[in-house]
């Protein structure tokens, strides 16, 4: 609730409203049951892909238009819900927010979503995601795709409109340790589909059918591999270290400042 209100400008009636519009969403769309097996096909290519933090400690979202490896449909959007789903499983404690990379080297017309689409998610992300953007980045966007953006502008919210930033530098939001080596990071890997959505589904503890397994402790040793640092990227790890450390850091300021440490290094 507290988001809705934010976003809502602290009037309470809308605030409401928003809040019953999404509850309506989720009861009608269930962005939290989507079985894994139904959006895999779409992840075959790495055009989505969730891995890193921000300096803020935000998740990283990853979205490539130029991978695209299927046709227009409903399980397209599907698919990306149910990754704005896997970006809260994420959020270090205290985190709300996520960011997201949005990647259009070799994007073409035929690549690049349409304005229809493009609307669809915008109505999503902003209706039912409230405050959940914390930047939206754009890099290499070429002049061609320009119209693009004019398309979808009107549809943009204000607040939106202020997170969204065009060719930054990303190693000024981003730590060089965090960032994919794409975009000038030190993060290097190979993205092998099968080995990284093995990892992510097993993380979030995502059952077949959608729902959560059961809540046990994660052996990250015994149940996945992640031994080589080369193949996708090493899920578990990174989420859990930065998990891990955001408590540490936090537990050790209890002492030394009124308020918790907010940024992973």
């Amino acid at each position: 609730m507290p988001r809705y209100m934010r976003a809502a400008k602290w009037d309470l009636e809308d605030a409401k409203k928003r809040l019953k519009s999404t509850i309506e969403w989720r009861r009608d769309f269930k962005p939290d049951l989507i079985p894994p097996d139904e959006v895999r096909i779409e992840s075959e290519t790495g055009k989505i892909i969730l891995n890193g933090f921000d300096n803020e400690g935000r998740p990283i979202l990853y979205m490539r238009p130029g991978r695209e490896n299927t046709e227009t449909s409903p399980r397209q959007l599907r698919h990306l819900v149910w990754y704005l789903e896997r970006a809260k499983d994420f959020m270090p404690p205290g985190q709300e927010s996520i960011v997201i990379i949005v990647d259009y080297k070799s994007t073409s017309l035929k690549t690049n979503p349409s304005i229809s689409v493009a609307r669809k998610v915008l109505t999503i992300l902003q209706n039912h995601y409230v405050e959940t953007l914390g930047r939206a980045l754009v890099v290499n966007l070429p002049f061609l795709l320009n119209f693009f953006y004019k398309g979808i502008s009107p549809f943009l919210d204000p607040v939106t409109r202020d997170k969204m930033r065009f060719n930054p530098d990303l190693l000024e939001l981003i730590p060089k340790e965090q960032l994919d080596a794409d975009f000038g990071g030190d993060f290097e890997y190979e993205f092998e589909p099968n080995s990284y959505w093995e990892q992510i589904v097993t993380f979030c503890k995502i059952a077949p059918d959608g729902t959560r397994v059961d809540d046990a402790p994660l052996d990250v040793e015994t149940q996945v591999d992640t031994s080589n640092s080369t193949i996708s990227p090493p899920i578990e790890s990174l989420a859990e270290a930065d998990a891990i450390r955001r408590r540490e850091e936090e537990a050790a300021s209890v002492s030394q400042a009124p308020e918790a440490i907010s940024v992973i290094a």
